[in-house]
């Protein structure tokens, strides 16, 4: 195509593309389906492709001839994706950005609030790229606006929402603005926000002080739009503060007085918020109980509550931010202290806290009570070092206060008991999530302010709930309300368990009251019953008493299988989670709790098949799998029930992936307590391991079926069971994800070696092509240096578990031993990977030398080389590397595998004899003397001595403790000819064996010994001569 016709069609295109761009953003406003998707997908390649979109786009959204739904889409559109390519020179001129820039600031009188908001998040972005080197006058365009619009609504008794409109659109760009820039942590962009804030705060600091009498005047303006209005300006402008304060102040306290006027405007602005809070606060609360007695539905009435009720709450918010950056210097600020107790106050004056609309709402008194939970720490007059304010709580504030708590705030309303009836297993999860949700619901932080208590003023709480407490016990309680009380009790006791321990009498109280209480039938005791479980769960978790008084199970097990009257699902729930709480225990003594195991087991299982909820299903099969745990080899009566129950979970969980996962967890944690027994499992874990890695399951179950496999294997006696499927049928498996699966790298390697320790042979009969295949495959891919150094180690085992029939014509049709000599005379290849490779050269040639021969012969026929070749690439890394042996045992195993090869006769060999073999011996036998000789001397040298049992590497054991290959891995360590075979014998055998090869001893000699140092010569034949060395 000629240069002219491109240019011929551009220009077609950029005529066609507004009316194009009008036609699609039309359709795609529509309900049609098929116009949806059509102009949704030409749109993208629009944007993406075509200069001009954006701008297009965003000249749409201002065109007020427009319908409303076409500007809508516009704006939205143009907000999802032009501001990601904001800086694009190909999709965006210079004179496009600077078009945009200014007519974003012509929707500050926009009057449809999706259009206004999403320009609010336009402007801000833009802002945080272009301000201030590219779009100086951003501030000087926007603050006249606002000032003209509030100079309008000071001196206006008849602003309306349309009047304030520009205001309003205004102070909330301009919040979103210092919101953007805020939040900006490069140094350019925190000198931005500095020279802003200093531009503004003052200004908007006067701005508020203007608004501020209308709004704290308002009490017979409610039914006013100029209230409404005025309430929402004001809102706005203390957001604006707001951000920059909470911005200046970590700069503040860091600061070394180069911010002294920073500072004295944060102080001023802190203060005047104090006494606005309670101001606000108070016309609020009597502005409430004036309509209270002379209700009215006036929408514009209930707008005005509303917006005060908003700008009380944004002080809240205000002062725990500052706290949360900085609680130490908050607690230091003036007026702080008067503040939190005034909220405080507010808190002891709540009635009612449930309706929007009621005097003291949930919101303003969470905040309330965080804010003085927080400053508590602060007051206490048994700080060390003393208090850190002159604020302090009297005996008589902190006890009022705990019986506030207790008797208003933490019993459980009429609208938990609701929610409990409604719907039992969302409730209980509710309630057992122990999550920063506390920080906005009331009964939770409620008892978060009772535990602050009990922790600072610790002398006055305790004597106070241990009074309360023994004075409840001999109460009565038949109604609703004396139940729900005693349940706040115990809720409290619980809460403060550790501060309580030693003043109630635990013991006592569970075998005197609690078990009577579990087993009453009254209708209003399921809330007593669980609040029963949840405290035992709380105390013997928190380790205020020992898991080993069987009452602790007689009861909690009671309220698991109850079904009776006074009983329900929540009771059940929370006493399977208390179970497990307990269970979980470092003083569980299964002996005490094995005669409760038959019902606990049964009832888990009962309640998993029951509940609705995946999640709650999840959280049983947890408590299930610590009692699996704990029990050992006490399930193994119980194992097949479990079994039998798993796959019709599994089957109906679908594609809940959670909770199959957490079923694997379960029979994995099974097998591992069955140990021997689990071959029974077999025909569970064989298919659940196959699904788990399967397509689509994998990528959520994977791990823990690779767990699954892994405690089948390590807890296996055979891999060819009677049962159909059985392990053997699985490695097929193994050798895929081996060969193919990079993530999975690391936990195959561990399966496949587990495969050998319980029966190489058969492995090897079936598999050792495929294997060795594999290995070559993950060699030669991209698997870490940690993964290969761990095949390389699998391999070590194979030779030393199999017989070389079983391996070695395998290792040389899959190439593995010639790429282990390319590994070698690889300048680039680590010591690591250098070392493991050696260690399988030296155990090959231990174990059969004429293999190894063999070995080399094809290596070198493969690799088109002379055998010398491949003969030099291994006897110099032999020597190369032996220095990077940090383990006696595999300086002994090279030593074993060079004097195998001596034994040879081989020439290649016997040619590093004089000096490189000789130096390895030698050095290896005074290793091994002094050892020796440490360990003779019964001297503690701090040396862990290679062959002592009990200093076995632990990386040798593979974490496989507490299981069936953990003695499968020791029985063959302690037979591992580098324990067994004397060195000074093997050496001097492999001499001998090499003199005859060479055709007798003056040959031998002539040829090598005489070519020998002779102090080295010495030493050796000292050494040697010297009996039994390892």
């Amino acid at each position: 195509m000629s240069k002219s016709s491109s240019t011929l069609r551009d220009l077609t295109m950029a005529r066609r593309t507004p009316a194009e761009l009008l036609q699609i953003v039309t359709f795609a406003s529509s309900q049609i389906p098929a116009q949806l998707q059509a102009s949704t997908e030409r749109l993208k390649v629009l944007l993406d492709t075509h200069a001009g979109t954006y701008n297009a786009l965003h000249k749409i959204a201002a065109d007020y001839s427009q319908p409303l739904q076409v500007r809508q889409q516009s704006i939205i559109q143009f907000k999802n994706a032009a501001l990601s390519h904001w800086r694009s020179r190909k999709l965006l001129s210079e004179d496009d950005r600077k078009e945009i820039r200014a007519r974003c600031l012509s929707f500050l009188g926009e009057s449809d609030d999706i259009i206004a908001e999403c320009n609010e998040v336009i402007i801000a972005k833009i802002a945080r790229l272009e301000y201030p080197h590219n779009w100086p006058t951003l501030f000087t365009e926007i603050m006249p606006v606002v000032e003209a619009g509030l100079v309008s609504l000071v001196n206006s008794p008849n602003a309306t929402m349309a009047s304030t409109l520009s205001l309003r659109r205004s102070l909330k760009v301009l919040n979103s603005i210092l919101k953007e820039l805020s939040s900006m942590k490069m140094l350019t962009g925190v000198k931005t926000m500095s020279e802003i804030t200093d531009q503004l705060r003052r200004v908007m600091l006067g701005y508020y002080s203007q608004v501020s009498p209308i709004i704290l005047s308002i009490k017979d303006q409610l039914s006013q739009e100029r209230t409404v209005a005025s309430l929402i300006v004001a809102h706005s402008i203390y957001k604006c503060l707001v951000k920059m304060a909470i911005w200046s102040w970590p700069r503040i306290n860091k600061d070394r007085g180069e911010l002294a006027d920073l500072k004295a405007w944060f102080i001023q602005l802190f203060h005047s918020s104090t006494a606005q809070l309670q101001a606000l606060s108070e016309l609020r609360i009597s502005l409430t109980l004036a309509l209270r007695s002379s209700p009215t539905s006036d929408p514009v009435t209930a707008a005005s509550i509303d917006r005060l009720t908003r700008h009380v709450r944004v002080f809240g918010k205000f002062f725990r931010r500052l706290q949360q950056l900085d609680p130490g210097e908050f607690v230091g600020l003036p007026s702080c202290n008067d503040m939190v107790l005034y909220y405080w106050s507010k808190v002891v004056q709540a009635t009612d806290a449930d309706s929007p609309t009621a005097v003291y709402p949930v919101r303003f008194l969470v905040q309330a009570m965080v804010l003085f939970k927080e400053n508590l720490a602060r007051w206490t007059p048994f700080r060390k070092g003393g208090p850190t304010t002159e604020t302090t709580l009297s005996q008589q504030f902190v006890e009022d206060a705990v019986r506030l708590l207790v008797s208003r705030f933490i019993p459980l309303n009429p609208s938990d008991l609701e929610e409990w009836m409604a719907d039992p297993e969302e409730w209980v999860n509710e309630e057992d999530k122990e999550s920063e949700q506390w920080e906005y619901e009331l009964r939770p932080c409620g008892e978060r302010v009772l535990m602050t208590l009990a922790a600072q003023y610790r002398d006055y709480v305790v004597p106070l709930l241990e009074t309360t407490f023994k004075a409840m016990i001999e109460q009565p309680t038949v109604d609703l309300a004396s139940v729900v009380q005693k349940e706040a009790l115990y809720c409290a006791i619980g809460r403060c368990a550790t501060r309580l321990r030693d003043v109630i009498p635990f013991a006592e109280w569970m075998r005197h009251k609690l078990v009577a209480e579990a087993r009453e039938t009254n209708p209003n005791f399921p809330i007593i019953k669980r609040r029963i479980a949840w405290l035992i769960g709380k105390w013997i978790g928190d380790m205020c008493s020992p898991a080993t008084d069987p009452t602790i199970w007689q009861i909690l097990v009671y309220l698991l299988q109850d079904r009776g009257p006074g009983s329900d699902a929540v009771v059940r729930l929370t006493a399977a989670n208390a179970l497990r709480e307990c269970v979980d225990t470092v003083s569980f003594d299964i002996a005490v709790f094995a005669q409760f195991l038959p019902v606990a087991v049964t009832e888990l299982m009962k309640l998993m098949s029951e509940v609705d909820s995946m999640e709650m299903k999840q959280r049983l099969a947890k408590s299930l799998n610590v009692v699996i745990e704990r029990a050992d080899k006490q399930i193994i009566p119980h194992a097949q029930m479990i079994v039998e129950r798993i796959p019709v979970l599994w089957t109906a969980a679908g594609e809940e992936w959670l909770f199959k996962g957490q079923l694997l967890v379960v029979v994995t944690s099974l097998t591992t307590s069955l140990k021997e027994h689990s071959s029974s499992l077999v025909p569970l874990v064989v298919p659940l391991i196959q699904e788990s890695l399967s397509p689509g399951a994998a990528v959520h179950l994977d791990d823990d079926g690779l767990n699954l496999w892994l405690a089948a294997l390590r807890n296996s006696t055979t891999l060819q069971s009677t049962s159909v499927p059985n392990l053997l049928q699985l490695f097929p498996v193994a050798i895929s994800a081996l060969a193919g699966n990079l993530d999975l790298l690391g936990k195959v390697i561990c399966i496949v070696e587990s495969y050998l320790f319980v029966d190489a042979s058969v492995v090897l009969q079936n598999f050792s092509l495929d294997l060795m295949g594999a290995v070559m495959s993950a060699m030669l891919g991209q698997a870490l240096q940690t993964n290969q150094r761990g095949i390389l180690n699998c391999i070590n085992f194979m030779a030393q578990l199999a017989p070389s029939s079983l391996w070695g014509e395998a290792m040389h049709r899959s190439g593995f031993f010639s790429h282990i000599v390319k590994i070698l005379s690889d300048d680039e290849t680590t010591s690591v990977i250098l070392t493991e490779c050696v260690f399988i050269l030296a155990r090959i040639a231990l174990v059969d030398r004429e293999m190894f021969l063999r070995l080399v012969s094809a290596a070198a026929q493969v690799g088109n080389v002379e055998e010398l070749k491949v003969w030099e690439a291994i006897l110099d890394q032999f020597w190369r590397q032996f220095d990077h042996m940090s383990e006696p045992r595999h300086r002994k195993l090279v030593a074993l595998g060079t004097a195998s090869l001596v034994s040879t006769g081989r020439p290649e060999v016997l040619d590093r004899l004089p000096h490189e073999i000789f130096n390895l011996w030698t050095d290896v036998l005074f290793e091994v003397r002094e050892s020796r000789k440490h360990a003779d001397d019964g001297e503690d040298s701090g040396l862990h001595l290679y062959w002592d049992i009990d200093n076995v590497p632990q990386s040798y054991y593979a974490g496989s403790e507490e299981t069936l290959e953990y003695e499968r891995r020791k029985y063959v360590y302690e037979r591992d000819p580098v324990r067994t075979l004397q060195l000074t014998t093997s050496l001097a055998s492999s001499l001998q064996e090499a003199e005859s090869a060479c055709g007798g001893a003056h040959i031998f000699k002539a040829s090598y010994l005489d070519k020998t140092d002779p102090t080295l010569l010495e030493q050796l034949q000292t050494e040697l001569a010297g009996g039994r060395v390892a």
